[in-house]
């Protein structure tokens, strides 16, 4: 049926998306049961939002007069979340969060973590045998999402939907009166569970590399090199693996950075100095295929999800205030970005398995207000 009519910032145009749905309980929001895919616009349809570039999908998932919050996440429907349980047949789960004390050398403007231990007589608890802990911690230093507040777009400023953020609107003291689109939102509709696919960029192309008679240093991808993954790569890897991609997968990319980066070398300094971190190619083509997808998130194991420095659009290099796949992912479409997840153990395991798509799961930290979170994210197989 159709619950509602979607309506776009523009009294010009609107889009019906039919759906059903069923309430996960007391004081719950509602999860989609189903939902018609083909009825969602592709990029170049997407209604026009006033003052905005085309591809801009605010309003597309708002009802009943009131702002969504959730972005691509309302592609996760319980259809889709059964289809990704479906997956979890092997009794095998891999963990995908790098340790929050990883990063092998600091950087500015991002703390490293404290961890204090203390005895519970010590924090005046208890007389008791047993311990305590405090940490104090950058969300943005380990493993991570982003959230829809992370990056705006720039021009206007404005978050995920149009949204102006505010750090009075941030300090919201509960998730109900939060009207920030932030993490904390995900847990009113369950967390995420989604059918995960690996694209072990990595793994592919040093494949190709030695199937083209490389050899040695020749034959490895240093995920330092700069390497901008384009569409046609990711397709390319997502055949050979034998995956197809299905609406609300989690797209993830491979291309071994957190694996430098935990004890880097000299070889491994001398090439951050350049900056040149490879990541998914940062245009708006890119965008345009990542948004017809239905991709309900992104991640990988890159710094930025999308390679730096950015480029501008004749090719020359650019600064970060012209990043191209963030702006358009989280702040015009509401799709969050995964970066610096650990993935090799779970390449291995697919590699190993012949398998690279699996059921992830993934719960942010639960406080109010929250732009960032360590993604606590497991692949079952």
């Amino acid at each position: 049926m159709f619950l509602y009519d979607n309506r776009v910032p523009n009294e010009h145009s609107y889009v019906d998306i039919p759906l059903t749905f069923d309430y996960l309980g007391a004081g719950k929001k509602a999860r989609l049961k189903n939902m018609d895919f083909t009825k969602i616009p592709d990029f170049d349809s997407l209604p026009e939002v006033k003052d905005m570039p085309r591809g801009c999908a605010w309003g597309i998932f708002d009802k009943d007069g009131k702002k969504d919050l959730l972005g691509t996440l309302n592609f996760l429907t319980q259809d889709v979340v059964k289809g990704a349980c479906a997956e979890a047949r092997d009794g095998v789960s891999v963990s995908l969060n790098w340790p929050l004390n990883a990063m092998g050398f600091p950087l500015p403007g991002r703390i490293h973590p404290t961890h204090k231990q203390m005895t519970l007589k010590e924090a005046g608890l208890s007389e008791g045998a047993g311990w305590d802990d405090e940490i104090h911690f950058n969300t943005q230093l380990s493993s991570q999402w982003d959230s829809l507040v992370h990056w705006h777009h720039q021009p206007t400023g404005l978050a995920y939907n149009g949204i102006e953020v505010t750090k009075e609107g941030l300090a919201a003291a509960k998730t109900a009166d939060n009207k920030m689109p932030t993490l904390d939102h995900w847990h009113a509709t369950g967390g995420l569970v989604a059918r995960g696919v690996l694209i072990d960029f990595k793994e592919w192309a040093e494949k190709k590399a030695r199937a083209e008679g490389k050899m040695g240093d020749d034959a490895i991808v240093h995920p330092l090199d700069g390497h901008r993954i384009t569409v046609d790569e990711i397709e390319a890897v997502a055949k050979d693996q034998g995956v197809e991609f299905r609406p609300g997968d989690v797209l993830i990319v491979r291309t071994g950075l957190t694996e430098h980066l935990q004890a880097p070398t000299p070889e491994d300094f001398a090439k951050l100095q350049n900056q040149n971190i490879s990541g998914v190619h940062g245009t708006v083509e890119s965008a345009k295929w990542l948004w017809n997808k239905r991709f309900s998130a992104v991640a990988g194991d890159a710094w930025a999800f999308e390679a730096l420095p950015p480029l501008k659009e004749d090719g020359s290099v650019s600064s970060h205030l012209e990043l191209v796949l963030h702006p358009w992912l989280l702040a015009m479409f509401g799709m969050s970005i995964g970066e610096l997840w650990d993935l090799r153990a779970l390449s291995a395991h697919c590699k190993a398995s012949g398998r690279y798509s699996f059921m992830l799961t993934s719960a942010p930290l639960n406080i109010p207000g929250l732009v960032g979170s360590p993604p606590n994210a497991l692949a079952i197989f």
